[in-house]
């Protein structure tokens, strides 16, 4: 469980004012029913002594103790119902004493008189030095035989039972009903977060060629349908947006090959002249140094464009990824001997994977021409294939210069140069990974880099292997250049 979800904080604020609403019910409960129970026991008392009161006033004079106690016995009957009853005359004289209950729950000569008569009927809690406590009812009683004290009392030992029974069910009940409250309102929090997680995971799948796709609204009428159409919308101009920009970058590379062509091929022939100067030629020769520049930026901007739009002019075929690997590896050989550097092909397992066998090239191809680019002389490369269950892994392993750890995360990034002045001296512009990264992802694939500075690095690409049903690729893997089937791709330089 997410302690920092919505749910769970909305759950627990909850819980913590129905628990406070609980315990306020559950006090209110303890405290109510105990004065009502001591209310009751009081007015039984106020009935018992007002019986009491009559049989003194109707009692003769001189009192004969003797009929008395055989009234209160027999009306009252205090030692069947357990209850204490004492009479007093003015100023301290025992007329008459209960004896002890039927159930012993305390001693009558234990019980202390009150200091002052009251003249009406007041009740007082009396703790005896064994036994449970009392509740004693005293009223002063003036008759024409005397003075006389009225007290009439009862053990609380009954009402503290129930009492502390009732903390007891309280103490159990209201945690369950905390418990299932709190459940019960995650679960109605989570329900009615339900369609903000729908709209995330279907947000989530929204990619760049996808940009079709809309968002679940729901016909609630609030703020969550008023979100989803909002979203949708926001989505309908980033299509616009998007495709604007895609088709201004396809239709500016596109133009840009022309007249950059021409230039190339103006400027050759100024130089091809034997009337040109060696000074007009060396300038002659960085600008068409800058031209071809220009033209690997502008193959690569169309590659990406292509592959943006998801066009497709292949279908997809069965590539058996190490002999791609070996092939490719022995045509870029002599670059790799003229740097001093070790190409290394070992571990070649079978991989079979379906995909456009030119654009997996130019994967293979990008990789390692950088790889070579920035392994210094007396150095390796090596390329290795690997078939892992339902994947297959290519890596390509060298003992370059390495890549920065603040680097990586912009690696794939299109533009992006480690070094803007190296990438420059070496011809990069800063696409060719991006263009890997792409065509990986069209084939869905994943790549990965791990690289220590002055140690070198590797990339790793695991590929699905082909021959499942289910394998399904994005169109853009079928796209490829006129011609690259009879070449090797021109690699396109990064970092």
């Amino acid at each position: 469980m997410n302690h920092r979800s919505l749910a769970f904080r909305l759950t627990v604020w909850y819980a913590v004012l129905l628990s406070a609403a609980f315990a306020l019910a559950g006090i209110t409960t303890y405290f109510g029913v105990e004065q009502y129970l001591r209310a009751n026991l009081a007015e039984s008392l106020l009935r018992r002594t007002v019986q009491v009161q009559k049989i003194l006033q109707t009692a003769p004079v001189p009192l004969s103790v003797a009929a008395m106690s055989s009234a209160i016995e027999t009306q009252i009957t205090p030692a069947f119902n357990n209850r204490f009853v004492r009479i007093t005359r003015w100023p301290d004289s025992l007329v008459y004493r209960s004896d002890a209950p039927d159930n012993h729950s305390f001693d009558p000569s234990l019980v202390a008189r009150p200091v002052v008569w009251p003249q009406q009927f007041k009740t007082r809690r009396v703790i005896l030095p064994s036994g449970g406590p009392l509740l004693v009812g005293s009223v002063r009683q003036v008759t024409a035989g005397g003075d006389y004290l009225i007290e009439l009392g009862s053990s609380l030992e009954p009402i503290e039972v129930v009492r502390d029974r009732l903390l007891i069910l309280l103490g159990v009940l209201l945690p369950v009903l905390v418990l299932l409250a709190a459940a019960g309102g995650y679960l109605l929090v989570d329900r009615a977060l339900h369609p903000v997680d729908e709209m995330s995971h279907r947000a989530a799948q929204i990619s760049i060629k996808d940009l079709d796709a809309r968002l679940p609204v729901l016909p609630t009428g609030d703020a969550l349908q008023r979100l989803s159409v909002s979203l949708n919308h926001m989505l309908g101009r980033l299509r616009e947006s998007v495709q604007t920009s895609q088709r201004f970058l396809a239709d500016a590379s596109h133009e840009l090959r022309t007249p950059l062509t021409i230039i190339k091929c103006e400027l050759e022939e100024i130089v091809a002249a034997p009337h040109c100067e060696p000074e007009a030629a060396d300038r002659i020769g960085s600008v068409l140094e800058e031209v071809g520049r220009l033209q690997h930026m502008i193959e690569g901007l169309l590659v990406l464009s292509r592959l943006d739009a998801g066009e497709a002019q292949r279908e997809l075929v069965h590539v058996d990824l190490s002999e791609l690997v070996a092939s490719t590896a022995e045509q870029m050989r002599l670059v790799a001997e003229d740097g001093g550097i070790s190409l290394v092909c070992s571990d070649l397992q079978s991989v079979p994977v379906q995909g456009d066998r030119a654009r997996l090239k130019q994967v293979v191809v990008n990789l390692l021409d950088n790889a070579l680019k920035y392994t210094p002389r007396g150095g390796m490369v090596k390329l290795k294939t690997i078939k892992s269950g339902r994947q297959g892994v290519l890596e390509v392993r060298d003992t370059g210069i390495g890549i920065p750890p603040s680097a990586l995360p912009h690696l794939f990034d299109r533009f992006y140069r480690v070094d803007n002045a190296r990438s420059r001296d070496s011809g990069g512009v800063g696409l060719g990974l991006s263009i890997v990264k792409a065509i990986c992802t069209a084939h869905g694939a994943t790549i990965e880099v791990d690289s220590k500075v002055a140690s070198g690095s590797c990339f790793r690409i695991r590929f699905p292997v082909a021959g499942r049903s289910e394998m399904q690729f994005s169109a853009a893997t079928a796209i490829a250049a006129e011609g690259t089937a009879q070449r090797l791709p021109h690699p396109v330089q990064d970092t």
